[in-house]
């Protein structure tokens, strides 16, 4: 009994043991901790602040960070969407004023002289309805082999035939610099009277075509690229205005705007099925088709989306580490390793320049060249009418105006034609009708407004 009495108090002492455990933790929970976890928790407090304060000062400093960024995006946006809108506005009007100077002192391109072979029909009928039904097939065969062309240069380009395309390209300025350029300057010195042997003539033209091959498919001045890319497009538009037929022209115009809206908002159209590939493909377009604010070079397509990919992972990388790494990194690629600091912010300002060079605003020549074949065709058929062709002049600007604030928005590729060819065709029919009968009516009545 003895030994079962001391093992029932030895169990007693056990379960006590086992059962004053949870006594403990009700103690932790009604009347407070000890005085030493009390104490370590004190300790802990100011770290737990610390690391809310740290956090709040972190997110203000993030917060501030983005609307600076924000401000700095808006103030760029509005910086070099103005410079580059007028950038854009000084070569649409040389180019037409080049055509306009050209069609008004040149008799040669306001003359009938045969037609391109893309517009079989003639307009020589005294019927309006077969006139008009001549336009109309001219349009569809011009429109036809505009379409064929485009989509056959989509392929190329998405097939990486680079070769082909270059070679293409390179005949078709050939032609224009060398060629256009020898017949321009012969009716040219014809309508002055100007006299010039052939040897000079060959050199002059060597020269001009030479130099203008090296700065649109190679290297060169961005003004001297410019002024070749402008000049291309007033041959190519003198040609048009040449050899299109007076009502196929217009319906041409009228067209190719609703072609070019088609070509560029559709989901499977071709000029934006090209200007994805290339994005998708980090390439700029080829420089011979696209007018740009800004500089473009085109060596290789292979070595340049190869020298792109970095410069992007490096941008990333910059904005991520810091000013520091940032320097370092435009150090690295624009080929420079500094070992001074001259030699720093010397890279630093041309990494600047490169970046501004970057931003910019693109149109295509064929822009260039239908705004010119509607102002010089309403200067050369509207009875040589000034108010006529100014008011095209004018009707094309605001076009390109509006297209460029909607591009402004919406912010992907739009088409430049529709809205100001439209203006142009309006603001033609209206003042050769409207407006050009009434100032005849008033200067003959000695009338003064």
């Amino acid at each position: 009994m003895n030994t079962s009495d001391s093992e029932e108090e030895l169990c007693n002492e056990r379960t006590s043991l086992m059962t004053g455990s949870p006594p403990i933790s009700s103690y932790h929970v009604e009347t407070g901790l000890p005085s030493s976890v009390d104490t370590q928790t004190k300790r802990r407090r100011p770290v737990t602040n610390q690391s809310n304060n740290r956090e709040t000062h972190h997110e203000g400093v993030s917060t501030e960070r983005d609307s600076t960024a924000d401000s700095e995006d808006e103030e760029l946006s509005l910086k070099y969407g103005a410079k580059h809108v007028i950038m854009l506005f000084v070569p649409v009007t040389l180019c037409m004023i080049v055509v306009i100077a050209t069609i008004k002192s040149v008799s040669f391109y306001t003359e009938k002289g045969g037609q391109l072979i893309y517009t079989p029909f003639t307009e020589d009928t005294t019927s309006v309805g077969q006139r008009l039904l001549n336009s109309v097939l001219n349009t569809l065969i011009m429109i036809s082999v505009i379409v064929v062309m485009t989509i056959f240069l989509v392929v190329l380009y998405k097939y990486r035939c680079y070769k082909f395309i270059h070679g293409w390209l390179i005949l078709s300025s050939l032609m224009l610099l060398f060629w256009f350029s020898f017949l321009y300057l012969g009716e040219v010195f014809k309508t002055y009277n100007v006299a010039m042997d052939y040897p000079t003539l060959a050199l002059v033209i060597w020269n001009f075509g030479a130099v203008g091959m090296v700065c649109i498919h190679w290297k060169g001045p961005l003004q001297l690229q410019q002024a070749y890319l402008i000049m291309i497009s007033a041959l190519m538009a003198l040609v048009f205005i040449k050899y299109l037929p007076e009502w196929s022209a217009w319906v041409i115009l009228g067209a190719i705007s609703v072609y070019d809206l088609i070509a560029v908002l559709c989901p499977k159209g071709p000029l934006r099925m090209l200007v994805e590939t290339a994005q998708e493909r980090n390439e700029p377009i080829f420089p011979a088709l696209i007018y740009s604010s800004a500089m473009i070079w085109m060596v290789g397509m292979t070595e340049q989306s190869a020298v792109q990919q970095p410069s992007h992972q490096e941008r990333n990388s910059d904005e991520e580490v810091g000013q520091s790494h940032h320097d370092n990194t435009e150090d690295n690629r624009n080929m420079v390793v500094p070992e001074t600091e001259v030699h720093g912010a010397q890279s630093r300002t041309s990494s600047a320049e490169e970046l501004e060079e970057e931003r910019g605003i693109k149109l295509g020549l064929g822009d260039f060249i239908f705004y010119s074949v509607l102002v010089g065709k309403a200067s050369a058929t509207a009875s040589g009418d000034w108010n006529t062709t100014l008011a095209c002049f004018v009707a094309i600007l605001i076009g390109l105006c509006l297209t460029l604030l909607l591009l402004a928005i919406f912010k992907k590729a739009l088409p430049a034609l529709p809205i100001s060819i439209t203006f142009g065709l309006v603001f033609y029919f209206s003042t050769d009708n409207l407006v050009r009968p009434f100032m005849d009516n008033l200067a003959t009545h000695q009338f003064y407004i």
